[in-house]
């Protein structure tokens, strides 16, 4: 026989009883408070399955794309990836360790564009990242104009703030103040290209670094 219990006091009463034989208590809602709990129950579940989707959905398309940039792409070799890794370990004798460990452990290193890079292009760059799939193209001119390991460290520590999402902005500001952490001074790297390129384009983007010395058009970072 169906039975039907009281929400108040717990006795079970028969179906067809619409108070609690004990309390008196009205049991003409239970049905309704059953019914919404079920609905509220599935719904629940439903948003839950939407959410499990779209993270789902987003990780696929996020894996196609990072996919495509490597397959459309080439490794830089074995040779230029041991200049490459000459130019970390350099970083990390100075004290950069965060950016090293990235470079190090996280990065694909690509020797011609991707996709991507060739659609939006690039002028006269030595790399290019692809955040946040951790893609770090390096163009023939890093290995050729930067003079030494060290200036392609300066170039490697440019492209670390861009892995951690920073602007080209940041980056340049970040690398100048660290130019003498690095060694990469005006005295020794003062004449390279690499040297000019940075410095003419830090002047354009971050100007306050150069309003220094009586001229008011001097590096403040020596």
């Amino acid at each position: 026989m169906d039975r039907n219990k009281c929400l108040k006091c717990g006795l079970v009463n028969l179906i067809t009883d619409e108070t609690c034989r004990r309390c008196g208590a009205s049991l003409k809602g239970h049905e309704l408070v059953e019914e919404v709990t079920v609905e509220d129950s599935v719904q629940r579940r439903s948003i839950g399955r939407r959410l499990i989707w779209i993270v789902s959905s987003t990780a696929a398309l996020l894996f196609v794309a990072y996919m495509s940039l490597l397959l459309t792409s080439d490794d830089l070799g074995y040779e230029r990836t041991q200049t490459v890794n000459r130019a970390i370990a350099l970083l990390a004798e100075k004290g950069f360790d965060k950016q090293a460990f990235v470079l190090n452990r996280f990065v694909r290193y690509r020797g011609t564009d991707n996709w991507w890079n060739r659609t939006i292009g690039h002028h006269d760059a030595y790399a290019a990242t692809n955040f946040p799939f951790e893609i770090l193209t390096l163009y023939p001119e890093f290995f050729k104009d930067a003079v030494d390991d060290n200036e392609r460290a300066v170039i490697l520590l440019h492209e670390s703030y861009h892995l951690f999402g920073s602007g080209e902005e940041a980056a340049l500001e970040a690398v100048w103040r660290e130019k003498q952490r690095l060694g990469w001074i005006v005295d020794k790297y003062g004449h390279t290209k690499v040297w000019n390129n940075t410095r003419e384009l830090t002047q354009a983007q971050v100007p306050d670094l150069f309003r220094c010395g009586t001229d008011g058009k001097s590096d403040c970072i020596q």
